[in-house]
């Protein structure tokens, strides 16, 4: 069955016989001018500017502060000078027979400096904090995530492309179809006529021969409509005028490769729920963290004094570390770990169950497209056997052997089966782009 199956895709592909290269012009200008594209590209850059924001956290903070006091009132702080000193200096007043020593007050200084500045650069650097350290970690993935999202919609703008570009083209095809029924019933009609007006026939195959040019007539123009649509909506895709016209490939003895083999681990939905089941692991580890100690340092380099006076006593700097360790928090990050650890049992569960997915996904459109290659393959044997019947029946009705009915079914069977291999023409293509799409083996270029 296998073998059989490669055959007709070689037929298949043999008989359509054209390269892609159009297509793939119109799947790179999608790609770069798709609005939702763009979305998640600014979606990207605003993950990288997040990285790099988390990535500045480990250098240090330096600021430049300063400060003017003015004062007056307030609490004060009482120092009894006049009373701790006055005794002393009176009695070395009467042992020296002077007044060297005078007298001293108590004084009463503000507690609030007045006319007072302080100005001053402050510096601060985390020095271990892994909390920032598992930040940064989980800002990359989360830029990885987007990145891996923008794969996916893209691969799926592929397969839309193909899809809506192969029904065009069979919108196409069918219209050329109607247009050479509809060439061949207007013969037949003019041939009738003159007929009908020698005696020749009866007025039946006449009515009936105008009906049927009516009803290819409104076939043509519901394919032309259809066809029109088709346009619409690939010119959509693309983000272009609905009415652009598009470039159809030249038919040529190319072959593309088919596809065999099932490769759905390389599916980017699966990279997406590795990647967050990762990350889901740096969240973990971001809330052990937290008991853990963080350690920082800090200095300042300034100048100080009352009335803006300024000299070397001045100048000050002042250094330190700061140490703080969570000694209890309610069991709160305790809690909070038991939250993502159902998290992490969730995306495995997850995980498997999109591998099975993938997989169903592969077969069901495996299975589709060996199902619309038969299709093809007996719509196209089919239409030679409608052809060669349709040629004969014709020469038996020139030759007065057939009447008109024989020779309308003859024709009705040749355009119904030129449309329905068509049909399963481009359906056969259209299960090759979903295949495709399933096994992820579009390749992006750079």
């Amino acid at each position: 069955m296998k073998k059989k199956t490669l055959t007709l895709i070689m037929v298949l592909l043999g008989y359509l016989g054209y390269s892609q290269s159009k297509l793939d012009d119109y799947i790179e200008v999608a790609l770069k001018n798709n609005e939702v594209i763009k979305q998640h590209n600014f979606d990207i850059n605003k993950s990288i500017w997040a990285l790099k924001e988390a990535r500045s956290l480990f250098y240090p903070t330096v600021s430049l502060n300063g400060s003017y006091t003015k004062a007056e009132g307030g609490r004060t702080i009482d120092i009894p000078v006049g009373d701790m000193l006055n005794p002393v200096y009176t009695a070395l007043n009467q042992i020296t027979n002077s007044n060297a020593f005078p007298m001293l007050e108590n004084q009463s200084v503000l507690i609030n400096p007045d006319n007072f500045y302080d100005a001053k650069i402050h510096t601060t650097m985390p020095l271990l904090n892994f909390e920032i350290i598992y930040n940064k970690r989980i800002k990359n993935q989360q830029t990885t995530l987007q990145k891996i999202e923008l794969e996916i919609y893209q691969r799926e703008l592929v397969k839309d492309i193909k899809i809506a570009y192969y029904k065009y083209l069979q919108s196409l095809e069918g219209i050329k179809i109607y247009e050479d029924a509809l060439a061949l019933v207007k013969e037949n009609q003019r041939v009738n006529h003159s007929l009908f007006k020698n005696d020749k026939i009866n007025r039946t195959a006449v009515l009936r021969s105008d009906n049927e040019v009516i009803r290819i007539t409104a076939n043509l123009e519901t394919a032309k409509q259809v066809s029109n649509n088709a346009r619409a909506y690939f010119n959509f895709l693309l983000n272009q005028k609905l009415d652009t016209e598009i470039i159809v490939d030249e038919i040529n003895e190319k072959i593309p490769n088919a596809l065999v083999e099932g490769k759905t681990e390389n599916r980017e939905e699966l990279k997406k729920l590795e990647q967050v089941k990762e990350l889901n692991d740096n969240v973990s580890k971001l809330t052990k963290s937290h008991w853990f100690p963080t350690l920082s340092g800090f200095a300042d380099f300034g100048v100080q004094d009352f009335d803006f006076e300024m000299n070397k006593d001045s100048r000050y700097y002042f250094a330190g570390l700061g140490l703080e360790w969570n000694i209890f928090s309610g069991n709160k990050n305790k809690y909070k770990l038991k939250q993502v650890e159902e998290d992490n049992k969730k995306i495995s569960s997850q995980i498997d169950n999109v591998k099975q997915q993938l997989q169903l996904q592969f077969q069901v459109t495996q299975n589709n497209l060996k199902s619309a290659l038969e299709q093809f393959y007996a719509d196209k044997n089919q239409k030679e056997s409608a052809k060669k019947y349709n040629e004969d029946v014709t020469k038996l009705y020139k030759e007065g052997q057939a009447i008109y009915i024989e020779l309308l079914d003859a024709q009705n069977q040749w355009v119904n089966a030129q449309l329905n291999t068509n049909l399963s023409l481009y359906n056969t293509w259209i299960a090759f782009a979903e295949l495709e799409r399933a096994n992820a083996s579009f390749t992006f270029k750079n």
